[in-house]
């Protein structure tokens, strides 16, 4: 379990070491993507009294030939200058090459500029007139890490946006950032998305940017396990067990499966801050078409109004060749076809079929 900002920074290499090199990609250094990682012990400590750790510590292989093909990654998370530390990391370096016989890198992550740029060094250990060694730690905070603020590049490496976020947790935009991962997070299995969940909450600590995503997760993946989705899904359920043709229990799932869409919706909108009138409420929950309900989850997260979002959505309607919703909220397609299709948000959200 992931219990602080400190720990995020670090733990989040293990669960996708990947991320080493595609972060130092645009900067220019060009590690191999690792092909296999094993967590190795962190313990560092030898048969004294002082015992030293790494935060994290991993055999990254690459799959090339030679000695590049395995190396030790280090990864220390550092959250202000300490004297200190620089005889450690020198220590850290010469002991694991010592017992592994492999190169070392050892990377440190920051998340404030001030802290970044001191640990980038160089130190010097020795004497003033006679350096004994040097040491250059890779460094990656906010000052050379990318914002990512592409809603692509956010679901396609949620892993990466999420080190992308936890690192500029200070900077600007925050708000509209986080929303995007969140929408990435649809697109995951649950056990995989309550990990970087969990990794990004810590991560964010106590900044301003953690409310704003403790209010997005208020919705949570968990409204399909709730007390009010278990009702609409009975509620389904009852109604096609009590017509007694397989007619009426499909109509009954489906019925339940839009009543929940159209739950999750209001809940999105309540998150957000946009006021719901009664009118259009009404209209969310009298809408019977989960394509028409799936498009509108899909652009809940990008609109500033209700009405901008019902108006979007009868602007797309009539773009694809299907009719305006009516008041009910049900869309036809002309000719006879289906409704607009569910897209991507929609599909994440997995009501279920």
């Amino acid at each position: 379990m992931v219990t602080s900002a400190h720990e995020a920074m670090h733990r989040i290499f293990q669960e996708d070491p990947g991320i080493f090199a595609r972060a130092f990609r645009p900067l220019g250094v060009p590690f191999p993507e690792p092909v296999a990682a094993t967590v190795l012990t962190p313990d560092v400590t030898e048969n004294r009294p002082l015992e030293r750790r790494i935060d994290t510590l991993l055999l990254l292989e690459t799959g090339a030939e030679g000695p590049d093909g395995k190396l030790l990654l280090a990864v220390e998370s550092q959250g202000r200058r300490d004297p200190a530390k620089p005889s450690s990391w020198a220590y850290y370096s010469a002991y694991l090459r010592a017992k592994y016989g492999l190169d070392v890198v050892l990377l440190v992550v920051c998340q404030d500029r001030a802290t970044a740029h001191w640990a980038e060094g160089p130190f010097f250990l020795g004497t003033t007139h006679w350096p004994l060694l040097t040491l250059r730690p890779l460094v990656l905070g906010p000052h050379n890490v990318p914002l990512l603020t592409d809603p692509e590049a956010i679901e396609r490496d949620i892993p990466l946006a999420t080190f992308s976020a936890i690192t500029h947790r200070g900077g600007p935009c925050p708000d509209e950032i986080l929303k995007m991962l969140f929408s990435a997070h649809m697109t995951l299995d649950e056990e995989t998305s309550h990990l970087f969940v969990e990794i990004t909450e810590r991560g964010l600590g106590d900044s301003p940017a953690a409310d704003i995503w403790r209010n997005l997760m208020a919705l949570d993946l968990d409204f399909f396990t709730s007390d009010t989705s278990m009702r609409l899904r009975e509620e389904g359920r009852e109604e096609g067990r009590e017509e007694g043709r397989e007619e009426g229990r499909e109509e009954g799932r489906e019925e339940g499966r839009a009543l929940e869409a159209a739950e999750v919706l209001l809940r999105l909108l309540d998150v957000r801050g946009l006021e719901v009138s009664a009118q259009a409420r009404e209209r969310i929950r009298s809408c019977e078409d989960l394509g028409v309900l799936h498009g509108w989850l899909e652009r809940v997260i990008e609109v500033s109004s209700v009405e901008e979002l019902l108006v979007e959505s009868a602007g797309s309607a009539r773009t694809e060749g299907v009719a305006e919703p009516d008041e009910a909220g049900r869309v036809g397609a002309s000719g006879g076809g289906a409704g607009v299709p569910g897209p991507r948000l929609g599909g994440a959200v997995e009501v279920p079929r």
